[in-house]
């Protein structure tokens, strides 16, 4: 069963999610399974509200899912991913794009991108997940949300025993892209 790409926004003009997900240019199968949470309509932050749009557009908790959030989005994804998984629901990995200051824990695969190197450095002290990337040159916030494809930047990969991380240059639309076909 492929997963749902569930995108939880931040507080913006909901055109920048609609350009976030064009600069992405998904392939099928994730764009037949795309899902945008009306952060319009809801509090971004809000885990009880992501959570009941799960349940009222994917409705069977099994359906395994990967969350893409933004800035406040953030917050109310990775509560929203604790709750969906305590009903029984499987997590493939959450996607923390800016989510400066928030706790990031689970047990699923966790993947931090940052505007900027400060925001990735301090980010990480609040968990730092998996496979990341930070903006170099740094970035605007709304512009890393708005265009990940023209956003360059390392994507530091998680070490291996004594190994110091691997960086390698990329845009943040081609990490997300390689963490979605992971």
């Amino acid at each position: 069963m492929s997963p749902y790409l569930i995108i939880c926004p931040g507080i913006h003009d909901p055109q920048l999610t609609q350009d976030f997900l064009a600069s992405l240019e998904l392939s099928s199968p994730w764009t037949e399974k795309v899902l945008i949470f009306p952060a319009q309509d809801y509090p971004a932050y809000s885990a009880i509200h992501i959570l009941e749009f799960l349940q009222r557009h994917i409705g069977l908790v099994k359906t395994p899912i990967v969350l893409i959030s933004f800035s406040a989005g953030v917050v109310g994804a990775i509560a929203a991913a604790w709750g969906w998984q305590l009903l029984g629901g499987n997590i493939q990995a959450l996607i923390a794009v800016d989510g400066w200051g928030v706790p990031l824990y689970g047990n699923f695969p966790i993947h931090r991108i940052s505007h900027d190197y400060f925001t990735h450095w301090s980010s990480a002290l609040l968990g730092a997940g998996e496979d990341s990337f930070y903006a170099s040159p740094p970035i605007a916030h709304l512009d890393l949300w708005r265009s990940p494809g023209q956003c360059q930047g390392w994507w530091v990969q998680v070490p291996i025993g004594e190994q110091p991380p691997q960086r390698i240059y990329i845009t943040a639309a081609e990490f997300i892209i390689q963490l979605l076909v992971k």
